[in-house]
């Protein structure tokens, strides 16, 4: 009868057969330490290993980490019985030990270790089953305010695990647009741009979002997910600027002070000034409460008012919003006294000045702030010297510092000066300004010629300008320096052109009459002048100017010859470099002064393009005109008196020329280094740049590429880059290794175009580290191999031929030496 562990021991086997375990070595093997990986999830009765052991062994033992779910067959077959679920061990620690017969261990324990594999069979969910969270308006955009959080028990270190957080819905959403935004890793959700800068808590200040996790990292349809509801509250944002602050200057307040505050949105922010000038001291401080403080005294009157800016920064030094602007103004207090503007100030009052006249101003200033109480000035006269005819002859109005005459008239012969003593003060400070105040003589005298006529002058026309023509002498009795005995010389008749001047010398009241203008005869030949002498101040009611004042002189102008005069000096024509010779391309004019006639030529004509009438002035084209040779041709023309003493003058003429179409397109260089490796492996193409000597601005350089004839066609193909560059293309790469010269049709873009036919040179060349390499027989002016060859031959031929005449001839001198020496040998006994 077949027992339930026999069974069970069948369809261990069975599965042991069917599933491959007993392959020596991959399935089984003898025991020693081992580690599986397992997935979790699998159907129980799973075969792991089969463990064999040497006799006297015949049964396993297995302890450990089991779980009741691993076991062991005598046999030494490993298994488990039950499905595993990593999330509640996740690897299993066992021992294996070999028995024999009497239950005692023969080899082991040794360590076997199951680690389960994780597969994803737990769906995320969120810690929190509702959100809730705030934002102030304008916060920075990408900073989490708040965060969410799930979890999953799969294996966070596999995609099983991973979780990927997503907005799913925001309401309310204003125009389409989202304010909010999550970091799909970490669950933060901060305000994108557009929320930064459009939430604002007086027209939304809730919205609701709607947050995902799916975990395999959101990359597959068999993930798991769960959604949770965010409620977010919009708060008002407290980062701005606050009001203006005034500080008196110079307090005596101990420092620093508290002035105003700022306060980010959140706590934790790092605060610190900005100066938005340079200033030697910047006197403000700000701790990390956000409160400001003056650390030091302020001078109004160093510097009135401050601004500078608040700036929040988180915690790695980045700014957490714009800085805020804050204004600070400096209070003024009454801390400067009124100043003179000069040690003395000298007023002038006529002797016959009326009573209730005013003389003269008297400025102070006071450094305080203008328009308040602390800088209005009053002034009084606290002492007047001399006080003759009497004291108060003067009075100062209060506030303008403006001073009259009260009393009576003065006179100049009895006080000619008094000094005033005027008290300036404000509504703390008084300060002592003085006055000096002249008395001056009344014009009442005029000036008188000492001769009324200073007859006849007479001068070229060519007179310089600036030569003194005439010395006159006027005086006056009046006081000696002022502006009553100053005289100045006015011309009132004779000289409507303005050509002459006079300058008077201030210490002798001499008058010189200069030439301003040059004289010209032409124009007028005589002059009647007539000199009026005038003093700078008014005269006195009932005194006027007489015939003693003024003068007369008759000034004659003679004539001198004069050269031609051009009516300008420059004359300036344009025309088209394709006119026709014998166009009218331009007019000059010129005048002799005496009337005599001019004749017209010209100087400079290198090109000799033009030709002038001597009578007219007209310029005409005596042959083709070309832009392109000189855009701007320039020549002088000369007027010359017919008669006379034949003068003459030049002007310039400057004749533009435009252009016209005229010149075929080229190549912008010569292209002597295109060349295609070879063989070529694919087809390629070279870059070549077009040109033409036509003005830039004629079309604007649109140029088209052709091939210069059909034969061409089958191996290679132009294609235009833009207006001026174009590709050269090959068609196949079956080309031998030679030059090939390519010829292109470039046409311009003119409405009558022209053509010009150029040729590309194209070698096809074997390459060195991309270089086109040509061996020394395909050199120009070096031989090729086979001739290099044949030369080196025929001279080593010819070297041999040299070394063996050397050779016989040095044999054959030996020779002869040797039979000399034998001749003299046989004779020098008979010598004995």
């Amino acid at each position: 009868m077949t027992t339930q562990a026999q069974l069970h021991c069948l369809c261990l086997l069975t599965l042991y057969l069917t599933t491959g375990y007993g392959q020596e070595g991959k399935f089984s093997g003898p025991l020693k330490p081992m580690e599986f990986s397992i997935f979790e999830g699998q159907e129980p009765s799973q075969l792991i290993f089969q463990f064999k052991a040497n006799p006297p062994a015949v049964t396993f033992k297995l302890t450990g980490e089991t779980d009741g779910i691993f076991q062991i067959q005598p046999d030494g077959l490993l298994y488990h019985n039950k499905s595993l679920d990593r999330e509640t061990r996740a690897v299993h620690r066992l021992q294996v030990s070999a028995l024999d017969a009497q239950g005692n261990t023969v080899e082991g324990p040794v360590p076997v270790t199951i680690e389960v594999k994780d597969i994803n069979d737990n769906r995320p969910v969120f810690l929190q089953q509702h959100y809730e969270g705030s934002v102030r308006q304008n916060s920075r955009p990408g900073k989490p305010f708040m965060y969410v959080n799930a979890t999953d028990l799969d294996d966070p270190a596999t995609l099983n695990g991973q979780l990927i957080y997503q907005i799913l819905m925001q309401l309310p959403k204003v125009n389409n647009v989202m304010y909010f935004q999550i970091n799909n890793q970490t669950g933060g959700i901060s305000l994108t741009p557009q929320g930064s800068q459009e939430l604002d808590p007086l027209k939304n200040p809730h919205y609701k979002l709607v947050v995902s996790v799916a975990d395999m990292g959101g990359l597959t349809e068999h993930s798991f997910s769960d959604s949770v509801p965010v409620d977010i509250t919009v708060k008002e944002n407290i980062w701005k600027p606050p009001e203006p602050v005034e500080i008196e200057e110079n307090s005596t307040k101990p420092y620093p002070f508290k002035i105003t505050q700022v306060q980010w949105n959140d706590p934790g922010a790092l605060y610190s000034l900005l100066a938005k000038e340079n200033t030697p001291q910047f006197p403000f401080s700000i701790d990390q409460e956000g409160d400001i403080y003056v650390t030091q005294p302020l001078d109004r009157e160093e510097k009135n008012a401050y601004v500078f800016y608040a700036v929040a920064k988180d915690e790695q030094g980045k700014p957490l919003s714009k800085p805020l602007e804050i204004q600070v103004k400096v209070k003024d207090i009454n801390d400067n006294p009124p100043t003179c503007s000069s040690p003395v100030t000298v007023l002038e009052v006529q002797e016959n000045e009326k009573i209730g006249s005013s003389i003269g101003t008297l400025i102070a200033h006071d450094m305080d702030e203008e328009n308040t109480i602390n800088s209005v000035l009053e002034y009084r006269i606290v002492d007047q010297t001399p006080k003759v005819p009497q004291d108060g002859l003067f009075l100062v109005q209060e506030y303008s510092g403006t001073l009259q005459l009260v009393l009576q008239s003065l006179h100049k012969r009895d006080t000619p000066q008094y000094n005033l003593s005027v008290q300036v003060s404000d509504k703390d400070f008084k300060t002592l300004c003085f006055v000096q105040i002249n008395v001056i003589d009344i014009n009442d005298q005029i000036p008188i010629f000492e001769k009324s006529d200073y007859g006849n002058l007479t001068f070229p026309e060519d007179t310089a300008v600036g030569s003194v023509i005439l010395t006159i002498q006027a005086t006056d009795t009046d006081e000696p320096h002022t502006g009553s005995s100053k005289i100045l010389y006015r011309i009132t008749q004779g000289d409507s052109e303005g050509r002459l001047e006079i300058e008077t010398d201030p210490l002798t009241n001499t008058g010189y009459v200069k030439l301003k203008k040059p004289l010209d005869f032409e124009t007028v030949a005589i002059h009647n002048i007539v000199v009026q002498a005038e003093n700078p101040e008014p005269l006195v009611p009932g005194v006027q100017y007489n015939a003693s004042s003024s003068a007369t002189f008759r000034l004659t102008v003679t004539d001198v010859n004069e050269a031609p005069q051009f009516s300008q000096q420059v004359f300036e024509a344009k025309v088209s470099e394709a006119v026709a010779k014998g166009t009218k391309v331009g007019n000059t004019t010129a005048k002799d002064p005496e009337g005599l006639d001019v004749s017209y030529s010209l100087r400079g004509d290198k090109r000799g393009w033009l030709r002038i009438d001597p009578a007219t002035g007209e310029i005409f084209s005596v042959a083709q005109l070309d832009r392109e040779a000189e855009s701007l041709y320039r020549v002088q023309v000369v007027a010359t008196e017919i008669g006379g003493s034949y003068l003459s003058s030049t002007a310039q003429f400057h004749l533009t020329l435009t252009d016209v179409n005229d010149n075929p397109p080229r190549l912008v260089k010569e292209y002597t280094g295109l060349f295609f490796c070879y063989p070529l492996k694919a087809p390629g193409s070279l870059i070549f740049e077009a040109t033409d000597d036509d003005e830039l601005t004629f079309r604007g350089r649109h140029f088209t590429f052709s091939l210069g004839s059909e034969s061409l066609q089958k191996d290679w193909e132009v294609s235009k880059i833009n207006g001026t560059h174009a590709h050269l293309s090959t068609k196949h790469t079956g080309f031998e290794e030679r030059v090939y010269n390519i010829s292109i049709r470039i046409s311009d873009g003119d409405r009558q175009p022209l053509e010009g036919i150029v040729s590309l040179p194209v070698t096809f060349c074997k390459c060195v580290e991309n270089r086109c390499f040509q061996p020394a027989a395909h050199m120009p002016g070096i031989p090729p191999v086979g001739m290099a060859v044949g030369i080196l031959l025929a001279t080593l031929l010819v070297i041999g031929i040299i070394l063996a005449v050397v050779f016989f001839r040095m044999k054959r001198d030996k020779g002869q030496h040797n039979a000399e020496g034998a001749q003299a040998s046989e004779v020098k006994p008979l010598r004995n």
